[in-house]
C-alpha cells in the first residue's frame, strides 16, 4: 500500500496538529495536555481513583501516576484515603487546580470552535461516524 493511500497517516498528523496546538494552549496556565486532561476528568468525576483516572484519560496506570505527582506538586490536587476502602485514594481538585483548569479550558476552547466552526453540524456528526468506523475497522 502506497504511503498516500494510507489513512493512517491522514489521522496521525490531524492528531499531531491538535495535541501541539493543545500543548501551546494549557502551557500559559502551566499544564501540560495530559494535566489538563486529568483535571478535566477529575472535575466531572470528583473522588475518582487513579485507576479509574487514567482509564478515562486513555494513558497506562504508570503514566498517570507521574501526572498526578505532578499536579499534586504544583498544589493544583489532593489525594485522601477513600472513607471505606482506605486503601483506595479518592483525588480531588484544589482551589489551584480549578483556576488552572479554567484558564487552560478557555484557551483549548478556543481551538475545538475554530475545529468544530470548520464543519457544519451534520459533517461533524458524519465526521464522528467515520472516526468511530476507523476506530472499529482497527
Amino acid at each position: 500500500m502506497e504511503p498516500e493511500d494510507r489513512l493512517g497517516l491522514d489521522v496521525k498528523r490531524a492528531e499531531q496538529t491538535l495535541m501541539a496546538a493543545k500543548h501551546a494552549a494549557v502551557k500559559g496556565a502551566g499544564l501540560t495536555v495530559p494535566q489538563y486532561a486529568a483535571l478535566m476528568v477529575l472535575s466531572a468525576n470528583p473522588g475518582i481513583s487513579a485507576a479509574a483516572l487514567a482509564r478515562a484519560c486513555l494513558v497506562t496506570p504508570q503514566a498517570m501516576t507521574v501526572v498526578l505527582k505532578n499536579l499534586l506538586d504544583h498544589d493544583l490536587i489532593e489525594r485522601t484515603p477513600h472513607p471505606w476502602h482506605r486503601q483506595m485514594l479518592e483525588t480531588h481538585l484544589t482551589s489551584s487546580g480549578r483556576q488552572a483548569l479554567a484558564q487552560a479550558d478557555a484557551a483549548a476552547v478556543i481551538i475545538e470552535r475554530r475545529i468544530a466552526d470548520a464543519f457544519t453540524a451534520s459533517e461533524r456528526a458524519v465526521l464522528r461516524d467515520l472516526l468511530a468506523r476507523f476506530t472499529a475497522a482497527i
